[in-house]
């Protein structure tokens, strides 16, 4: 007991990375992450240069979200019932498919598009998205397997430093592909990723996962176990649901392909910047973290990063610099990624194993109400409202959603996640 808290306190920066099946989980997901960004950036780019309007933007959104909602708690479920490698190889095998009609509706399908628009791509989008659900509460379930519960808050901060290094590379890749060498390539490029992507999962050692036993419980009784755990646990509920309303009006993602356009004047490679910047801010975050895990005052870092990361928004909107732009944009990712690494821990550490795939699904379900419908949100305001007013509305309303759920969220306000750690090592 004495040396496993010494071992906490010590804060051993690369203790995650020595175990190999998380290298092979972290790489595999790199890729796949890099694959998803490159393509959300192609697709805003390609359907904004078709359609020239931002509320088609937003239906990329929403076209995603819609499938990726509806069967996130189908996806937890058989997380929790199935092999969770079986279910990741399977969904990274239909991202490749997607990317494969991506690349197809601009060479040998391309009459597609000029007979029914951007219809195809929302399509190829929603099937991404059904993916995507199935994808994410797996992915979410093994990673807890392959670590011990020490390790949990490492291994939360080097998953995101990794998603994130993606989040980078994604949109710079592919907005400079789709600049210099076309739409097509883009598409290629994405595909490739997915492949290497699919390889790094199949190297994972598959392990013996334990599932639940639903025995005389109903399948929608056990389909719904998420919902009543999230529901009976104040801590995870008042953490996913600050994030789902903060980024559900701070996220301006969506409008950049706007605001490179027709405010900051630069074309998809400065689009790929943009997208990159808050990621790169998220990067240099995690690294710090890695060292310093906000494992002390918790809902007090998670709270005051949150309203860092609205006035950040508010900020963005009024730059007519590209460079401010980008560097606001850091600062955000920064401090979005401070709530990320507690948010996930808060996950890892109160949630049993043989409910993880569902816990993940229902908070897949908060995650795509924030960044997917809140995409749709994005360009539905910034058609009623105009542009600049829509990104300055949302990044208010993320500040007066920070300050409520201070004043009503004690529990959560005065939480510190080095409690619970200990409490884990002990019982282990």
């Amino acid at each position: 007991m004495a040396l496993l808290i010494n071992k906490m306190e010590n804060h051993d920066a690369y203790a995650a990375l020595r175990i190999k099946n998380f290298r092979f989980y972290l790489t595999a997901r790199f890729f796949i992450t890099v694959a998803l960004q490159m393509q959300a950036v192609v697709v805003g780019w390609q359907v904004y240069e078709i359609t020239k309007d931002p509320f088609s933007l937003g239906l990329i959104g929403l076209s995603e979200a819609i499938p990726y909602i509806g069967m996130a708690l189908f996806g937890g479920y058989f997380a929790d019932k199935y092999n969770r490698k079986t279910i990741i190889l399977t969904s990274a095998g239909i991202f490749f498919i997607c990317g494969v009609l991506l690349y197809l509706f601009t060479t040998g399908l391309s009459n597609m598009l000029l007979i029914y628009g951007t219809l195809p791509i929302y399509i190829v989008i929603a099937v991404s998205g059904f993916a995507r659900s199935f994808i994410y509460p797996s992915q979410t379930a093994l990673m807890a397997q392959l670590v011990p519960k020490e390790l949990y808050t490492n291994s939360s901060t080097w998953n995101s430093t990794t998603w994130h290094i993606a989040a980078v590379s994604g949109p710079a890749i592919g907005g400079l592909v789709y600049g210099f060498f076309g739409v097509s390539n883009a598409y290629l490029s994405v595909t490739t990723s997915v492949i290497i992507g699919f390889i790094g999962f199949s190297l994972i050692r598959n392990n013996h996962i334990k599932t639940f036993e639903s025995g005389a419980e109903s399948f929608f009784r056990s389909l719904s176990g998420g919902l009543r755990f999230v529901k009976n646990n104040q801590i995870i509920l008042g953490a996913m649901s600050l994030d789902m309303l903060a980024v559900l009006f701070g996220g301006a993602t969506a409008m950049l392909p706007v605001f490179a356009a027709e405010i900051l004047h630069v074309g998809p490679q400065g689009l790929g910047f943009l997208r990159a910047a808050p990621a790169a801010g998220a990067v240099i975050m995690a690294i710090f973290l890695a060292y310093h895990p906000p494992i002390y005052r918790s809902g007090k870092k998670l709270l005051i990063s949150v309203a860092g990361f609205g006035l950040c928004i508010i900020l963005f909107a009024i730059s007519r610099n590209f460079y401010l732009s980008l560097f606001i944009l850091f600062m955000s990712g920064m401090l979005d990624n401070i709530s990320v690494i507690i948010r996930h821990t808060i996950m890892q550490i109160y949630t049993p194993d043989h409910m993880r795939g569902r816990v993940a699904a229902v908070n897949s379900i908060f995650i795509g109400s924030s960044n997917e419908i809140g995409s749709f949100e994005s360009g539905l305001a910034a058609r009623l409202m105009g542009l600049i007013p829509s990104v300055i509305f949302g990044g208010s309303m993320t500040l007066i959603i920070t300050g409520i759920t201070t004043k009503i969220a004690p529990i959560l306000r005065n939480m510190n996640l080095k409690d619970k750690l200990y409490e884990n090592t002990h019982h282990k």
